[in-house]
């Protein structure tokens, strides 16, 4: 059965040594030394309600499509409810946000809304009752609003019956490629990985990097591993590992292990100390040809380089022969979760941005302008939405099942990091996928099982 590792008390011990570090204000949840960092800081007045959201990515000058997407929210929100309500935005680099959201927590400044991966980084602030329980806000309150959602969107956003999070947009992780790189090779994506490897060499030999990625992020690279891991051996390797019946040095994560250092070869010569930017950059420069990366990808690249849209495909990931099903795609959500702290009229300001996060001005941004997945019934124009949301759409009709990243699936958030870390380990040769393996199964022989 799994252990329960994480508590109110764990997170606290674990922030103090960042406290330290840093000083926190208790009266706008931001940090004093960064106030730079908050967007949304127009004067209030006496009368108004003020809130507070934490986001991994700075507002005012990210030019991320999605992130401006949010920023329409907020000062839309802002514009309507003025006078009444108040929000303001903590920002935060992707590197640092799980560490600053941490700190707050522990100091009992909690931000009323807080955004949130799936997984057990979510399950470790419903397990410390730092989220609110949604389910009677959505289904008896607002029972308009629940019905909005498409079917099964908080499935995994439920723990214990519980609905812990509202979900903002949707992402699956595809290989983006160059269409113009392609065709003047003369390669058409790729059905299996064997083909893949061919497509890889054929491109190499005309002067391209096949494929770009990023190692010093680890989650970018631990992203296409856990492709490898699931096209070995499919549903069956989560869950037994889940359950204890499948070790981590089983002979289709050892394959997995060995198809990324036999794939890597292709990567850009600097992908050891590249950043998610750096190789994204790769991409869109039209140095690399490949990208694998989800969905969230498009309104990023689109936004920095707008004519790669017009170059940009997206294929499903390829097959293993003699693996599994080929069809399962990887996908996430993007999630905001409500502080249990949050009462009366901040409690309901907060319910009511989730709204204007949820509705259909929003939700038809994300699709026609940052080309993700909506997660309510919006009726999307795809004719105004990037080209990339089609090849989208395309690969998810055609898919049988989906699956978490994996690095968002495992026993704990601690068991994610060393995942990724063993990964990256592997691409470096620093370890053999053996010994890579089985600091994971040391872990969980350890710690869950």
């Amino acid at each position: 059965m799994r252990k329960k590792i994480i508590s109110v008390l764990a997170i606290s011990a674990m922030c103090v040594s960042m406290l330290l570090g840093c000083s926190v204000s208790t009266e706008t949840g931001e940090d004093s030394l960064d106030e730079d960092n908050a967007s949304g800081q127009e004067k209030t007045t006496e009368n108004e309600t003020e809130i507070s959201w934490i986001f991994y990515d700075d507002l005012d000058v990210s030019e991320d499509l999605v992130t401006k997407g949010y920023k329409e929210v907020i000062e839309r929100f802002n514009e309507d409810y003025a006078g009444k309500y108040h929000v303001n935005v903590i920002t935060t680099p992707t590197e640092e946000y799980d560490t600053k959201l941490n700190a707050l927590i522990a100091s009992g400044d909690i931000p009323e809304l807080f955004t949130c991966h799936p997984g057990p980084l979510m399950e470790q602030y419903v397990d410390a009752g730092v989220a609110a329980d949604l389910t009677k806000i959505l289904q008896k309150d607002n029972p308009d609003w629940y019905q909005s959602f498409k079917d099964g969107i908080f499935d995994k956003l439920t723990y214990d019956g519980k609905i812990m999070a509202i979900p903002t947009n949707f992402s699956a992780a595809l290989v983006f490629y160059n269409t113009r790189i392609f065709e003047e090779v003369g390669v058409t994506p790729p059905e299996t990985y064997d083909e893949w490897l061919e497509v890889c060499e054929k491109i190499k030999n005309a002067g391209y990097t096949p494929i770009a990625c990023s190692a010093k992020d680890p989650w970018c690279i631990s992203l296409l591993a856990g492709y490898l891991c699931d096209r070995e051996g499919g549903p069956d390797n989560l869950q037994g590992i889940t359950e204890g019946t499948l070790d981590w040095t089983s002979e289709s994560y050892i394959n997995a292990g060995n198809k990324l250092i036999e794939l890597s070869q292709y990567f850009q010569p600097t992908a050891a100390g590249d950043s998610n930017d750096q190789a994204n950059a790769e991409f869109t420069s039209g140095e690399a040809a490949m990208l694998v990366q989800g969905s969230w990808v498009i309104g990023e690249i689109n936004g920095r380089v707008p004519e790669i849209e017009e170059i940009c495909g997206a294929f499903r990931f390829p097959a293993v022969e003699g693996g599994a099903d080929p069809d399962r795609m990887m996908v996430k959500t993007d999630n905001i979760m409500l502080s249990s702290k949050a009462e009366g009229d901040k409690k309901e300001a907060a319910i009511e941005l989730l709204k204007y996060f949820t509705d259909d001005t929003a939700q038809k941004y994300v699709a026609e302008k940052a080309g993700k997945i909506p997660t309510t019934n919006v009726e999307v124009d795809t004719a105004a939405a990037p080209k990339q949301y089609m090849y989208v759409e395309e690969v998810l009709n055609n898919t049988t099942a989906t699956f978490g990243f994996y690095n968002e699936s495992l026993a704990t958030a601690e068991a994610g990091d060393i995942f990724d870390d063993a990964i990256v380990e592997i691409y470096l040769k620093n370890a053999t996928p053996q010994e890579a393996f089985q600091e994971l199964q040391d872990y969980y022989e350890k710690n869950v099982w």
